[in-house]
């Protein structure tokens, strides 16, 4: 289908965008200019098709949009009054929807340098509201999470509340200005409070960071997968080489949080799948972490995703107990046969059960399972069977995640093969895993959203008290630096007296990250220093 946007500047094109794309998945979005017709450049997407078919679309189905804008400047109180208005009709249907918003923003606080942007943020503001009331009126479709689209909603709260905010202010303030539904932000506030009862130093861990080791190598790559996983018998790059980086980073950055007294609050090593490599290198592995981290003994947690199953052996386990790793993720994703195959998951449903029992049975007792809401050709049925299990299993904790077509994965590439289940069923679907771990004795401890997400809907980590990753708060809430190391591994440093965030990424591929992690390791350290020291590299 076609939408025909009128009204709308190119700078704010992305906002409409994104908003569309909530309510309907493939359309093709054509601005249009107000005065003459005349298709924009900008953001705007049309197809070659379009253009030979003389952008006649499917009259039954396309949609036209039109935006008028009202501004009026209070010059003495430095005061901006918005109102957004927008009609939303169909040609061949004599409805018409309208929505329409209206806000002042207060400028006098305003730096004068920031103005235009704060500008440019109250038009996306009032077009958001605008455009999220029409939609939802034209649709009948309510969106749970409003014109909110960040991944880290609880983030917010977390902001609110420790500002002062009083609890309930603070959650009528994001139902009004975001239009989340209360059952979210009461899911939100659940988290939070979770989060705080594990965590209560959460706001004060300036003086330490926390861990992110990547190890890309996996069996083979899951077709929703997007995260730098590499066939670990194929031709990227040599695992030895890069493990010899990975070590000389170990030690590099290690030497150097001793050096300046920081302290470490959690490991994870994740991928990729850790557990790919063999039992020896991972022995070798987790003794460098133990020769150069500081005070490891006071690390409050380390985890390694052993996610696929067809990567757990004894000697893996063994290595895993001689170095105290206690957390580990056995990821069945389902249990329904017929999906693993069709995703390209090369292990069966009873080897992932097997693999769990063994990692019991040789003493680990913190084991995290992830399922996928929505595979392909999966229902509420297929879900409750993968519940079944989980009960019968009883792992401390339970990632639910919600599927997202991701750009680079190969189910988006291909996405008519893989049939997916409709809005309504994923979120009956959600219901069912939520009011399950309630019943179960799971809490909720953490939670993040992503693009082109099934139902526009969540992911969300569930764990018997006491059980909950510290490392997944960490990552989610951006309260202190991540450290990431390895291939693929993406650092957050996270200013300690301002919050802002400078992100830096290691390569994703082994053969690049093997000819040049002297070098990333040496960007590191001038960002450590000038982050903790106050020192400038050039």
């Amino acid at each position: 289908m076609k939408i025909y946007i009128q009204g709308i500047q190119e700078l704010y094109q992305r906002t409409v965008d994104v908003l569309l794309q909530l309510f309907f998945e493939d359309s093709t979005n054509i601005y249009e200019d107000l005065h003459n017709g005349q298709e924009q450049g900008g953001n705007t997407r049309i197809r070659d098709e379009d253009k030979q078919e003389n952008l006649q679309g499917e009259p039954d189905k396309d949609i036209h949009l039109y935006f008028e804008f009202n501004e009026a400047w209070d010059k003495e109180r430095e005061n901006l009054s918005l109102e957004g208005n927008v009609t939303v009709k169909n040609t061949n249907n004599p409805r018409i929807v309208k929505g329409s918003y209206s806000q002042d923003f207060a400028f006098s606080d305003v730096l004068e340098e920031e103005r235009e942007k704060a500008f440019q943020k109250a038009y996306k503001r009032v077009i958001n509201h605008t455009l999220l009331q029409a939609l939802e009126e034209y649709t009948g479709t309510k969106q749970p999470w409003g014109i909110l689209t960040g991944i880290r909603p609880t983030k917010l709260l977390h902001q609110k509340l420790f500002r002062g905010t009083e609890r309930d202010q603070a959650r009528q303030e994001l139902i009004h200005d975001y239009q989340i539904v209360s059952e979210k932000v009461q899911l939100m506030q659940q988290i939070i409070d979770r989060q705080l009862a594990v965590v209560p130093d959460l706001h004060h861990l300036e003086n330490e960071i926390s861990i992110y080791i990547g190890i890309p190598f996996c069996p083979t790559k899951c077709a929703y997968c997007t995260f730098p996983a590499y066939d670990i018998k194929g031709q990227q790059g040599s695992v030895g080489t890069f493990l010899e980086g990975l070590h000389l980073e170990i030690q590099e950055m290690g030497n150097w949080l001793k050096e300046n007294n920081i302290g470490i609050t959690t490991i994870y090593f994740g991928g990729g799948t850790p557990t790919s490599i063999e039992a020896e290198q991972m022995d070798a592995l987790y003794e460098q972490m133990y020769r150069y981290f500081p005070a490891m003994e006071k690390v409050r947690e380390v985890t390694v995703e052993a996610g696929r199953p067809d990567t757990i052996t004894p000697d893996k386990i063994n290595v895993l107990r001689k170095h105290n790793i206690d957390r580990i993720s056995i990821n069945p994703q389902s249990y329904t046969q017929e999906t693993l195959d069709a995703i390209g998951r090369h292990h069966t449903v009873k080897e992932t059960i097997e693999k769990y029992e063994l990692a019991r049975s040789m003493g680990l007792s913190n084991i995290n399972m992830d399922l996928i809401i929505g595979l392909p050709g999966e229902g509420l049925a297929e879900l409750e069977l993968s519940l079944e299990k989980t009960r019968e299993l009883r792992p401390e904790s339970l990632t639910v995640h919600t599927l997202s077509f991701k750009r680079a994965s190969t189910m988006t590439k291909n996405k008519e093969k893989y049939k997916v289940a409709g809005r309504e069923e994923v979120i009956q679907m959600m219901k069912m895993a939520s009011k399950w771990t309630a019943a179960e004795g799971y809490e909720p401890y953490y939670l993040y959203r992503q693009k082109n997400i099934l139902g526009n809907l969540e992911n969300v980590g569930y764990a018997l008290p006491g059980k909950e990753s510290i490392y997944n708060i960490m990552i989610m809430e951006e309260k202190q630096t991540i450290l990431g190391l390895g291939c693929g591994a993406s650092s957050k440093f996270i200013h300690p007296l301002t919050g802002k965030i400078t992100r830096f990424a290691n390569p994703k591929e082994p053969r690049a990250y093997n000819q040049s992690y002297k070098h990333y390791i040496e960007e590191k350290r001038k960002l450590l220093n000038e982050l903790y020291l106050g020192v400038t590299n050039k």
